[in-house]
């Protein structure tokens, strides 16, 4: 199942609005790159693990 990170989901004080989604590891990699290039974070291992923590899962879109 795709997974989906959602900065809207954790406010911040630039007001990021940006969604991540695909495969875990795909979404964790960008998202990490995300956290420390725009919001200052540093890429430790605790870091990533707090990050998979936030995933969820994607929720299919239907027409």
């Amino acid at each position: 199942m795709r997974k989906v990170m959602d900065c809207r989901d954790y406010p911040s004080e630039s007001h990021c609005s940006l969604t991540i989604a695909g495969e875990e590891e795909e979404v964790m990699q960008a998202a990490a790159q995300h956290a420390v290039a725009v919001h200052g974070h540093q890429d430790t291992s605790e870091f990533r693990t707090t990050l998979r923590g936030m995933l969820k899962d994607e929720v299919p879109q239907h027409a």
